[in-house]
């Protein structure tokens, strides 16, 4: 009788396992949790495509013209489902090509797959199925359409789409895909600065400006548009005192230095390294670290209706330095109040906003930066340069809500370890791991010796 109780209570077990297995499966249809162990959430969405997320107020629409056949539909549907659990109203709808080849011709699908985005009344073409493309075309979505960002050239300032070392065509080309669209504006060839132009960019011109640029930028700051000056030490007879008294501001004479920076490493004392910024609504929540390798202060000459804000300031061991600096030969360089140099902390950021003259318009913004080589080829890769650069456009270009938009990339990207822990590692593998080894091969061959 027991042997029968026993057999019972085995076959009770195992009916009861098997029930309690279908009913985690069955669960698992109707209920899904879905955990991320991953460092910094990698395996899930970008804290930056979760911010842009955010920003989108309202159903989002993405139409996938995949083909039934095969498992591209499933691929497209798992991965919306990510942007889905993070904005519920973010719906995909699939759509068969090949039953009206006319239609995608007049749509220019050509992509088995491709997806068009559809958000309060506008649309984004996606061909390439990736976070990094999708976030940007649903930011693009965010930002309201395309916007045009005029750069002055024809007198040596930087170019938005050349790979030299000190141009701008890495970043720029980034901002594109974020919806930004560079064009050279040479006043050569117009007088004036074409209307839709939603920024202007002087970035660090080698040569005088013509007095006809110079009135045509005067007038189209005049008339409420906004701009982007980039300054560099040395470009003191540009002239663009006309733009510089309409905004208040002064380039002060010499070079910043930083005292501090022997501490960071850097050789170069025109380097400046700055990981604090003044309040702004550019640097809110902004704790990277930005490189700047020379830089004019800036102060304020006159009262204007403009409001004022610093976004970028030097240490209070930093000063302008008059003296030619060659990093050649040992530094000698010192602070001299007799010349007059003055003594940081000194400005050499502004952002400024008023009320605009335009009646299209609620808000004129300006910024103007005593460097422009932090958003250089060179020096883009720096810490944060790329991202408060990226935060400079947005703001300058009214879209608020992606100015504190996180900054892209891995978080684990970077190994930093002491000069000690370093040499701890080195010795580890070159010493103690090889001595471990040996002395348990010869610990094994003892014992075989012995036996």
């Amino acid at each position: 009788m027991a042997r029968f109780f026993r057999h019972v209570n085995g076959w009770l077990f195992a009916l009861g396992l098997l029930l309690a297995a279908g009913a985690v499966g069955y669960l698992t249809t109707r209920h899904d949790r879905v955990s991320d162990w991953t460092f910094g959430g990698r395996a899930s969405l970008s804290p930056e495509s979760r911010a842009v997320l955010n920003a989108l107020h309202g159903p989002v629409e993405i139409v996938s013209y995949a083909n039934p056949q095969g498992d591209l539909r499933h691929t497209v549907a798992g991965f919306v489902e990510r942007y889905s659990r993070v904005k519920p109203d973010l719906t995909v709808r699939f759509v068969d090509p090949q039953q009206d080849p006319a239609a995608m011709r007049e749509l220019g699908i050509t992509v088995d797959g491709a997806l068009i985005l559809h958000y309060q009344g506008r649309e984004q073409r996606l061909d390439e199925l990736s976070e990094r493309s999708l976030t940007n075309a649903l930011e693009r979505l965010a930002r309201g359409g395309e916007r045009i960002v005029a750069f002055v050239s024809g007198d040596g300032e930087r170019k938005p789409d050349d790979k030299g070392n000190a141009d701008l065509g890495m970043f720029m080309a980034q901002m594109e895909g974020r919806g930004m669209r560079a064009v050279p504006l040479n006043f050569a060839q117009v007088t004036a600065v074409p209307q839709h132009t939603d920024l202007v960019v002087l970035a660090s011109p080698e040569l005088a400006l013509p007095d006809g640029a110079v009135k045509a930028l005067s007038d189209y700051v005049g008339n409420g548009g906004n701009l982007l000056w980039l300054s560099e030490p040395g470009n003191d007879d540009l002239h663009l005192t006309p733009l510089a008294d309409a905004l208040g501001i002064r380039v002060l004479p010499g070079v910043l230095v930083d005292g501090q920076g022997a501490a960071l490493g850097l050789k170069d004392p025109r380097m400046l390294a700055l990981g604090d910024y003044p309040q702004h609504a550019i640097t809110r929540g902004f704790q990277l670290t930005t490189l700047f390798p020379q830089v004019s202060a800036l102060a304020m000459a006159a009262r204007t209706d403009w409001k004022v804000a610093p976004f970028l300031r030097s240490s209070a061991q930093s000063w302008t330095e008059f003296k030619p600096i060659d990093n050649t030969q040992a530094s000698s360089i010192q602070f001299d109040a007799s010349a007059g140099e003055l003594k940081g902390p000194l400005d050499f950021g502004f952002a400024l906003s008023r009320l605009s003259p335009s009646p299209e318009k609620a808000e004129q913004r300006v910024v103007v930066i005593g460097d422009g080589d932090f958003l250089s080829n060179t020096f883009l890769g720096n810490g944060g340069n790329r991202a408060l650069g990226e935060r400079i456009f947005d703001w300058l270009l009214g879209d608020d809500a992606l100015v504190n938009l996180p900054p892209r990339g891995a978080p684990d990207r970077l190994l930093q370890i002491t000069q000690a822990q370093l040499s701890i590692v080195t010795l580890g593998f070159l010493v103690v791991l090889p001595l471990l080894l040996l002395l348990i091969g010869g610990f094994i061959v003892w014992r075989r010796r012995r036996a």
